[in-house]
C-alpha cells in the first residue's frame, strides 16, 4: 500500500492539495519537461489525489519538485482534475502558507520555479502573501464569437499564467444562486473560443459590479475542468490587470481590488515591463489558511484507487 503525504489548504474559499512526500520521481531538468513526464508517465497520481473518492472538480493540487534554478526555494507542478496548469495564482499563496506551515520558510521573499517560469512569492510577517507573477499581457482585444444558443459574445483573450477569455458585457448576475447558469454560460463559450480560432483558451472569466465596499469589481472565473474558482483567481487577476494596463484604465502601481463570487477578495497592482508590447508584471496579494494534514493510502486492490476519472 502506497502512501502520500498531503497538507490541504484554502485561498479564498479555493482549495489548494500540496503532495510534501509519496508523489512520483520525474527526476532532473526543466519544470515543464518533468510536468510533461508527470503528464505522460504519471497522470494516475494527479487522478488520485484531485478525483474523487479522496478529491473533488474544485480541488487544485500541487506537486513539490526540486527546482532547477538552485536559487528556488522549491518546484511546483499544478494540476486539477482533469490535467496541467502553467500556472496558479490562489495556488502559490497556498504553497507559500503550506511551506511556512512545514518551517521551510519564513517571511520574506522566496522564488519559486513552475513551469512557464520562475515567481517570487512574498511571505509577509502578518500573514499574507504577494505573488510577483508571469509576465502576462492581452493577445487579442474585443473578439467576437458566435455561440450556439446565446448568440455572438465578445471578450479579450489575454495570458495569465494561463489562457482566458475574458467578457465584461454579459447578460448574467454573478452571485453562488445563479452558477448553474454561469456555468453553462461560460462552458458554452469557452467551446466556440476554442473551435473559433483560439485553442489554448482554457479559462472564461465573467466580470460584474462588486458586493463589497472598496471592490472595484466581481468575477465568475470558469476553470479547464468546468468547477469555478472560488477565489478571486490569481491569474484570471493578472490577465484582468493586462487588459486594464493596455487600455490605459489602471496606472501602475495603482491597486486594483477584485472579489470573487464567494466575496473573498484579492489585491493587486501591476509593473509595467514593456510598455510598447503591453507586456506587465502583475503582483497578486491574498490570505490562504492551512486546513489540514492528511495520508492518503493508494491500494491498488481498490478499483477506484488511481481515482474516478470523467
Amino acid at each position: 500500500m502506497r502512501k502520500i503525504t498531503i497538507i490541504d489548504s484554502h485561498t479564498g474559499g479555493e482549495p489548494t492539495r500540496i503532495i510534501v512526500a509519496g508523489g512520483p520521481d520525474l527526476g532532473t531538468g526543466l519544470i515543464a519537461r518533468r510536468r510533461d513526464k508527470f503528464q505522460r508517465e504519471f497522470d494516475q497520481f494527479r487522478s488520485a489525489v484531485t478525483n474523487e473518492p479522496r478529491g473533488s472538480d474544485v480541488i487544485v493540487g500541487a506537486l513539490l519538485v526540486e527546482p532547477e534554478d538552485k536559487t528556488c526555494v522549491t518546484g511546483v507542478i499544478f494540476f486539477n482534475n482533469v490535467g496541467y496548469l502553467g500556472m496558479c495564482g490562489h495556488g502559490t499563496i497556498g504553497l507559500m502558507v503550506t511551506l511556512a506551515h512545514l518551517g521551510r520558510i519564513q517571511p520574506g521573499a522566496h522564488r519559486l520555479e513552475t513551469p512557464v517560469g520562475i515567481v517570487t512569492a512574498t511571505l509577509h510577517a502578518h500573514g499574507e502573501v504577494s505573488v510577483a507573477n508571469v509576465t502576462s499581457w492581452r493577445a487579442r482585444q474585443a473578439v467576437s464569437v458566435e455561440v450556439p444558443g446565446i448568440g455572438p459574445v465578445t471578450g479579450d483573450v489575454a495570458w495569465g499564467g494561463n489562457w482566458f477569455f475574458l467578457i465584461e458585457n454579459h447578460p448574467l448576475e454573478i452571485k453562488l444562486t445563479n452558477v448553474d447558469a454561469l456555468t453553462d454560460f461560460c462552458w458554452r463559450v469557452r467551446q466556440s473560443v476554442n473551435s473559433q480560432g483560439y485553442p489554448e483558451v482554457d479559462h472564461v472569466e465573467l466580470f460584474g459590479p462588486p458586493s463589497t465596499p472598496g471592490a472595484h469589481s466581481k468575477n465568475f472565473v470558469q476553470c479547464p475542468g468546468k468547477a469555478y474558482d472560488r477565489s478571486p483567481c490569481g491569474t484570471g487577476t493578472s490577465a484582468k490587470l493586462a487588459c486594464l494596463a493596455a487600455e490605459g484604465k489602471l496606472c501602475e502601481g495603482e491597486t486594483w481590488i477584485q472579489e470573487s463570487i464567494l466575496g473573498s477578495h484579492f489585491r493587486a497592482a501591476f509593473k509595467w515591463q514593456d510598455q510598447s508590447a503591453g507586456k506587465i508584471t502583475p503582483v497578486i496579494t491574498g490570505t490562504a489558511f492551512v486546513n489540514a494534514e492528511a495520508t492518503h493510502l493508494l491500494n491498488e486492490a481498490d478499483p477506484f484507487c488511481w481515482g474516478i476519472r470523467g
